[in-house]
Protein backbone atom coordinates (compact mmCIF):
# COMPACT_ATOMS: atom_id res chain seq x y z
CA UNK A 1 0.00 0.00 0.00
CA UNK A 2 1.53 3.33 -1.12
CA UNK A 3 1.26 6.71 1.23
CA UNK A 4 -1.90 7.78 -1.19
CA UNK A 5 -3.96 4.92 -0.28
CA UNK A 6 -2.42 4.29 3.75
CA UNK A 7 -5.69 3.92 6.04
CA UNK A 8 -5.72 6.87 8.67
CA UNK A 9 -5.53 3.87 11.32
CA UNK A 10 -4.25 0.78 12.07
CA UNK A 11 -4.44 -1.61 14.92
CA UNK A 12 0.08 -1.44 16.28
CA UNK A 13 -0.07 -4.17 18.71
CA UNK A 14 -2.01 -6.04 21.63
CA UNK A 15 -2.40 -3.18 24.61
CA UNK A 16 -4.03 -5.52 27.07
CA UNK A 17 -6.12 -8.41 27.86
CA UNK A 18 -8.73 -7.65 31.44
CA UNK A 19 -9.89 -10.52 33.77
CA UNK A 20 -12.85 -8.88 35.74
CA UNK A 21 -13.21 -10.69 39.57
CA UNK A 22 -15.15 -9.30 42.92
CA UNK A 23 -13.44 -7.78 45.66
CA UNK A 24 -11.80 -10.76 47.43
CA UNK A 25 -10.76 -13.03 44.65
CA UNK A 26 -8.50 -11.51 42.25
CA UNK A 27 -5.15 -12.73 40.81
CA UNK A 28 -3.23 -9.52 41.96
CA UNK A 29 -1.14 -11.26 44.47
CA UNK A 30 0.13 -14.13 42.56
CA UNK A 31 0.74 -11.98 39.71
CA UNK A 32 2.62 -9.51 41.34
CA UNK A 33 5.09 -12.54 42.33
CA UNK A 34 5.46 -14.16 39.31
CA UNK A 35 5.76 -10.82 37.30
CA UNK A 36 8.03 -9.21 40.16
CA UNK A 37 6.49 -6.00 39.41
CA UNK A 38 4.06 -3.69 41.53
CA UNK A 39 1.07 -2.65 38.89
CA UNK A 40 -0.51 0.47 38.06
CA UNK A 41 -3.54 1.53 40.23
CA UNK A 42 -6.65 3.58 38.90
CA UNK A 43 -9.94 3.58 39.71
CA UNK A 44 -13.01 3.52 37.91
CA UNK A 45 -16.76 4.23 37.82
CA UNK A 46 -17.95 1.08 39.76
CA UNK A 47 -13.91 -1.12 39.54
CA UNK A 48 -10.31 -0.77 40.65
CA UNK A 49 -8.19 -1.28 37.23
CA UNK A 50 -4.79 -3.20 37.98
CA UNK A 51 -2.13 -3.07 35.10
CA UNK A 52 1.22 -5.73 35.44
CA UNK A 53 3.48 -4.99 32.52
CA UNK A 54 3.82 -8.07 30.84
CA UNK A 55 6.78 -7.45 27.64
CA UNK A 56 4.88 -4.95 25.39
CA UNK A 57 1.48 -5.37 26.42
CA UNK A 58 -0.17 -5.90 30.14
CA UNK A 59 -2.36 -8.10 31.92
CA UNK A 60 -5.30 -5.99 33.22
CA UNK A 61 -7.26 -6.83 36.54
CA UNK A 62 -10.59 -5.22 37.39
CA UNK A 63 -11.67 -5.55 40.59
CA UNK A 64 -15.64 -4.78 41.42
CA UNK A 65 -15.87 -2.35 44.01
CA UNK A 66 -19.51 -1.79 44.03
CA UNK A 67 -22.65 -1.89 41.13
CA UNK A 68 -21.25 -1.05 38.07
CA UNK A 69 -21.01 -2.57 35.18
CA UNK A 70 -18.21 -4.89 36.23
CA UNK A 71 -19.89 -6.52 39.09
CA UNK A 72 -22.72 -6.39 35.80
CA UNK A 73 -20.37 -8.59 34.00
CA UNK A 74 -19.69 -10.89 37.11
CA UNK A 75 -23.14 -10.92 37.62
CA UNK A 76 -24.03 -12.55 34.02
CA UNK A 77 -20.85 -14.28 33.19
CA UNK A 78 -18.57 -15.16 36.74
CA UNK A 79 -15.25 -14.21 36.91
CA UNK A 80 -12.70 -14.56 34.23
CA UNK A 81 -11.81 -12.71 30.71
CA UNK A 82 -13.56 -9.20 29.96
CA UNK A 83 -11.97 -8.14 27.00
CA UNK A 84 -9.55 -7.82 24.50
CA UNK A 85 -7.44 -4.05 24.16
CA UNK A 86 -6.21 -3.65 20.50
CA UNK A 87 -3.52 -0.26 20.35
CA UNK A 88 -4.61 1.83 17.11
CA UNK A 89 -2.92 5.02 15.75
CA UNK A 90 -5.31 6.71 15.31
CA UNK A 91 -8.95 6.34 17.09
CA UNK A 92 -11.29 8.77 15.83
CA UNK A 93 -10.41 7.37 12.67
CA UNK A 94 -10.75 3.78 13.33
CA UNK A 95 -14.23 4.85 15.15
CA UNK A 96 -15.37 7.02 12.09
CA UNK A 97 -14.39 4.00 9.64
CA UNK A 98 -16.09 0.96 11.80
CA UNK A 99 -18.98 3.30 11.31
CA UNK A 100 -19.31 3.57 8.52
CA UNK A 101 -19.31 0.48 7.93
CA UNK A 102 -22.34 -0.17 9.94
CA UNK A 103 -20.09 -2.13 13.39
CA UNK A 104 -22.04 -2.04 16.68
CA UNK A 105 -19.82 0.09 18.57
CA UNK A 106 -20.26 0.78 22.51
CA UNK A 107 -18.89 3.90 23.01
CA UNK A 108 -19.29 6.12 19.77
CA UNK A 109 -16.32 8.68 20.66
CA UNK A 110 -13.13 8.15 21.95
CA UNK A 111 -13.19 8.70 25.71
CA UNK A 112 -10.50 9.14 28.45
CA UNK A 113 -8.64 6.06 29.54
CA UNK A 114 -6.43 4.98 32.19
CA UNK A 115 -2.95 5.57 31.78
CA UNK A 116 -3.12 9.29 29.64
CA UNK A 117 -4.76 7.31 26.92
CA UNK A 118 -8.23 7.14 25.14
CA UNK A 119 -10.45 4.07 24.48
CA UNK A 120 -13.72 2.77 22.98
CA UNK A 121 -15.45 -0.49 23.49
CA UNK A 122 -16.34 -2.26 20.25
CA UNK A 123 -20.00 -4.11 20.78
CA UNK A 124 -19.03 -7.89 21.25
CA UNK A 125 -21.37 -8.73 18.62
CA UNK A 126 -19.39 -7.54 16.32
CA UNK A 127 -16.37 -9.56 17.59
CA UNK A 128 -18.64 -13.14 17.56
CA UNK A 129 -19.12 -12.83 21.23
CA UNK A 130 -15.69 -10.85 22.08
CA UNK A 131 -15.58 -7.41 24.05
CA UNK A 132 -12.73 -5.28 22.24
CA UNK A 133 -11.44 -2.13 23.04
CA UNK A 134 -9.74 0.22 21.50
CA UNK A 135 -6.85 2.18 23.19
CA UNK A 136 -4.94 5.36 21.64
CA UNK A 137 -1.77 5.60 23.92
CA UNK A 138 -0.52 9.00 24.99
CA UNK A 139 1.23 10.74 22.33
CA UNK A 140 4.56 9.27 23.84
CA UNK A 141 3.21 6.59 25.39
CA UNK A 142 2.68 4.70 28.50
CA UNK A 143 5.73 4.08 30.43
CA UNK A 144 5.80 -0.25 30.20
Amino acid sequence: MDASTEAPWRVVGLHHVAFAHGPDAGPEDALCELLDVTPHEETGPGFLERMFPVGDAYLQTLEASGDGVVQRFLDARGPGLHHVALEVDGIDAALAALRDRGVRLVDREARAGGMGTRIAFVHPSAFGGMLVELVESAPAGPAR
